[in-house]
């Protein structure tokens, strides 16, 4: 580990026994001082010497304290930089002018160079903090990053090299068994099954990554729930027992894609489906969609809520439910459901929470925007009438 930076300190004064007397005091507690004597050399100093901290006075010629304040606060290569103001103001209007405009504190004239110190050594230990925080923020992201990459990597690789084992092995017995009818057709079902799966992987892996803008268009919500379910049934093959409770009048449409919506609450449909015992039988597996809305202070919200009464969110991925290939089933190509359905949602300013449900089971909860407040109008309006003279409308 390298050495320790020596903190560089500005002092900005106009009056140089008051800059001698700080300069003084600071070097001899090992910090680096540079100076300046108005504004003006302030704005200079700092584009040649970014300092660690600006001791600045309020009253200069030329440009004053809170000017320069100002416009350092303007630029993102010196917002950050602290700045405590020397000032002879006591008021507090006067304090507060400086606070106002960026500066962290203040020092009240005459100089008490002992309470200077402390408050100065107190600010450069808050951007210590600070710049160990983002430090650490950088590196908790590149970890997640880095386990991220690992994650979709591994289960990629394992659920690809899983369903071409199962296309070898199909098509190792058609070599052996080209004479059966019966085995060739079998066989060449499931290696079907096995391509589809993974073309499936590398399609939603591709939606995740292009961002792709999806357009919407008015349609009925209570035709596309129940279309929903068809498709959700013809696709997997199951005869579910799906209920729906909406709330909303027969004629309600939102801003959807047909197409997406489906796929979206298709995936949900059948994690809920899933989410029973194994040897639950078709009929017992009870799956509800449920549809409200309500405001939110004055924006409205549209809830679609689909809940089963299944085993619940498994302990071992709770923390981690909408990651890739983060699943629970033994099958291979699944663990995507939930990862394409959240991000699909986000696509169209949306949100999805998955949680358990108090008296068993799952609920997941998507939400998405119907209506924004209205935009706040001016109490008073004016106009200029023929004469040219402003009159209230």
């Amino acid at each position: 580990m390298g050495a320790k930076k020596t903190a560089n300190i500005l002092v900005v004064d106009d009056q140089p026994i008051n800059i001698k007397l700080l300069q003084r005091k600071l070097e001899r507690e090992g910090y680096d001082v540079s100076t300046a004597y108005n504004g003006l050399e302030c704005l200079q100093v700092v584009k040649e010497r970014k300092p660690d901290l600006i001791l600045l006075d309020v009253m200069m010629p030329e440009m004053d304290g809170i000017e320069a304040c100002a416009k350092l606060k303007e630029s993102e290569e010196t917002e950050t930089i602290p700045i405590i103001f020397i000032t002879a103001k006591s008021s507090k209007e006067g304090k507060l002018e400086g606070l106002e405009v960026g500066a962290v504190d203040y020092i009240t004239k005459p100089i008490d160079l002992e309470e200077t110190l402390a408050r100065v050594r107190t600010q450069l230990r808050f951007q210590e903090i600070h710049r160990e925080n983002l430090e650490l923020q950088m590196r908790l992201a590149e970890s997640r990053r880095t386990a991220a990459v690992g994650a979709i990597t591994q289960g990629i690789a394992h659920n690809l090299n899983n369903l071409l084992g199962v296309v070898v092995g199909y098509l190792d017995l058609l070599k052996n068994g080209f004479d059966s009818p019966d085995m060739v057709k079998r066989s060449v079902s499931l290696m079907d099954q096995a391509i589809s799966r993974m073309v499936n992987i590398i399609r939603q892996l591709s939606t995740i990554a292009t961002h792709e803008k999806i357009q919407l268009a008015p349609a009925n919500l209570r035709a596309l729930l129940e279309s929903t379910i068809e498709r959700f049934k013809s696709e997997y093959g199951i005869e579910a027992n799906v209920t729906i409770n909406n709330e909303l009048a027969p004629d309600f449409e939102l801003p959807a894609n047909v197409e997406v919506f489906e796929s979206l609450i298709g995936k949900l449909l059948i994690n809920a489906w899933e989410a029973y015992p194994k040897n639950e039988p078709n009929e017992s597996r009870d799956v509800w969609i449920d549809v409200s809305s309500d405001k939110v202070g004055d924006a409205e919200y549209l809830y679609i809520r689909i809940h089963d009464d299944g085993e619940g969110i498994d302990e071992s991925v709770a923390d981690n439910l909408f990651e890739p290939f983060i699943t629970t089933k033994t099958s291979v190509g699944r663990g995507l459901g939930l990862t394409m359905a959240r991000h699909t949602i986000r696509n169209i300013h949306g949100e999805l929470e998955v949680e358990d449900k108090e008296d068993g089971g799952v609920v997941a909860t998507l939400s998405c925007l119907l209506s924004e407040p209205p935009a706040e109008e001016d109490d008073e309006a004016f106009t200029a009438d023929s004469d040219g003279m402003v009159v209230q409308q």
